[in-house]
């Protein structure tokens, strides 16, 4: 029988595969950064920039709307509805994978030209086969997470990076040595996705597979057929008939799509606005590093910190869905506040490393850290990015999808409206900063509302303390990094920006923990609700707080 997976345990699950991706997805950045110009790496940016987006839309959506209906009715013993809606579920998975791909391959033209990157056009087709398999592969992660399965999910991401990035690496190199420009490059480094749909899809039919094995072993140990459970009043609807599920899974999915869908559309709004936005007033070569650097290098880095928010979303849904369905309102708030302290306390510390540290990340990943104000203000914006995206899968668990999308769309058209307003004036940086004022407020909208139907804190008293913590680490960071750069710089090459990255991290892993339990943001009582390899690692942080208090 397969084990469930808890909330926390499901979360590291995640989080590891989806640091193991992020980490892969920014190598395959690096040599192809280094290998084209600004044109080649504005192409393949904008090429990848529409696939994210793409591939949010097509399987975002509905996966969360089947891992919430599968906990649902698997918390109230109905087996039967949970194989027809996952059988439905891989029917719309194969219609959304041709649609998607046709559209794409058609419309790829016209999008590079309206968007002021003509020469994307060939990395946009390139890309696009890969839409064929993945939105069966997020019908299937989203059935695995609804039972609490997590690990399937996590294997499929890190060997599908691994053959992408393999792939479009090898690829890359292959059409330089051939004589190949850059336009011709960047859609070889494209189609490195095709190979990594097509890897992910062969491990979820292998996970698929032991699962069915485990559930005919567990079914043929029973000894009487269970009966099916009474529909009591408050129970989710009987689905007997294809039309009904895919009708609750459209009005469950429409709602979460467009929060899920939130981060890679902005990213594209920044990418298809900044040339017209900009041209009029900033010269020619400014736009094209600004793009470039927005598109390669800023975004990937800005990935990283959201990294386990993205783990917690697909964790915590199926979590709060059943404790809201069989009417735990207090497992509801005892995960949603767990939920979020984890988002917040993790999540910081490398928002401030990637952000005070800027300027060394970029230099040591990429071919100059030409660019890295952009990079540092918009990886900055990421805390609210990674509160918004937690916050708003705790509305989804309970059931408050609309109540979601209206925050989020009302976000959007701040941002829309702050990004015309401010770019033709700032150029990027404004685009950066109409970013994270919308992260803030969908933050804060979502938060009052959860706070409204759980009582969910986040932090309460502890607010002080945690904004102590962080202003103190990013001045002591600032200022490592600011003379890291010169103590290091007789070292040449990379050898610099490597020494004071690797001191940055180095203090902001020993001073953000034993600040926070000396402010009392975290406190020891809190060390016992973690796992314990998790507790063995913060009791000596706890123990220095005992001691300071005695």
């Amino acid at each position: 029988m397969v084990k469930k997976d808890s909330l926390v345990k499901g979360t590291i699950i995640l989080a590891a595969a989806a640091m193991v991706a992020r980490v892969l997805g920014i190598f395959q950045r690096v040599p192809l950064q280094h290998a084209m110009n600004n044109e080649g790496n504005s192409a393949f940016g904008q090429a990848n920039n529409v696939y994210l987006l793409l591939l949010v839309f097509a399987t975002a959506g509905i996966p969360s709307a089947v891992s919430k209906m599968v906990s649902e009715r698997l918390a109230l013993g109905r087996e039967e509805e949970v194989n027809l809606i996952y059988r439905a579920a891989l029917r719309f998975g194969v219609i959304a994978g041709i649609v998607m791909t046709a559209l794409l391959l058609v419309a790829a033209p016209y999008y590079a030209d309206l968007s002021g990157v003509p020469q994307s056009t060939l990395a946009i087709r390139a890309i696009a086969p890969s839409l064929l398999l993945f939105p069966i592969i997020a019908m299937m992660r989203g059935y695995f997470q609804g039972r609490q399965f997590m690990i399937a999910g996590g294997v499929s991401q890190i060997v599908e990076q691994i053959a992408r990035v393999v792939t479009a690496v090898a690829l890359l190199y292959a059409l330089q040595a051939w004589g190949y420009g850059d336009t011709v490059m960047a859609a070889g480094g494209a189609f490195g996705s095709v190979l990594g749909s097509i890897a992910a899809f062969g491990t979820m039919l292998w996970f698929a597979y032991k699962l069915r094995r485990s559930d005919r072993a567990a079914a043929g140990g029973r000894t009487a057929a269970a009966e099916r459970p009474a529909v009591k009043p408050g129970d989710p609807p009987v689905l007997a008939k294809p039309r009904d599920i895919y009708s609750a899974i459209f009005r469950i999915s429409i709602p979460i799509l467009l929060t899920a869908m939130t981060v890679q559309l902005i990213y594209l709004i920044d990418s298809t606005l900044l040339v017209p936005l900009s041209e009029w007033r900033f010269e020619t070569a400014d736009i094209e590093m600004w793009h470039a650097v927005l598109t390669n290098n800023a975004q990937s880095i800005a990935g990283i910190p959201p990294v386990l928010a993205i783990a917690l979303s697909a964790s915590i849904l199926p979590v709060i869905s059943s404790a809201f369905a069989a009417g735990d309102t207090e497992r509801v708030r005892r995960q949603g506040t767990l939920a979020m302290r984890i988002a917040v306390f993790s999540g910081m510390p490398v928002v401030l490393l990637l952000s005070v540290g800027a300027q060394a990340v970029n230099g040591l990943l990429f071919k100059t850290d030409a660019g890295s104000a952009i990079v540092g203000m918009l990886t900055a914006g990421t805390i609210f990015q990674i509160t918004m995206m937690t916050s708003n899968s705790i509305l989804n668990g309970l059931g408050r999808q609309r109540v979601g999308m209206a925050h989020t769309l009302t976000g959007i058209g701040i941002k829309l409206a702050l990004s015309l307003a401010l770019t033709p004036f700032f150029g990027v940086y404004g685009l950066v900063a109409a970013t994270s004022v919308c992260f803030v407020f969908v933050t804060v909208w979502n938060m009052a509302t959860i706070r409204k139907l759980t009582g969910v804190k986040v932090l309460g008293d502890r607010w002080p303390g945690f904004a102590a913590t962080v202003l103190l680490v990013a001045a002591a960071g600032g200022a490592v990094a600011y003379y890291g750069l010169e103590w290091f710089a007789p070292a040449g090459w990379k050898w610099p920006y490597f020494f004071t990255t690797v001191l940055l991290g180095a203090m902001v892993c020993v001073a953000y923990p034993v600040l926070l339990f000396l402010f009392r943001a975290m406190r020891a009582e809190d060390v016992e609700s973690y796992p314990a390899k998790l507790r063995k690692l913060l009791r000596p942080f706890a123990k220095l707080q005992s001691r300071a208090r005695g």
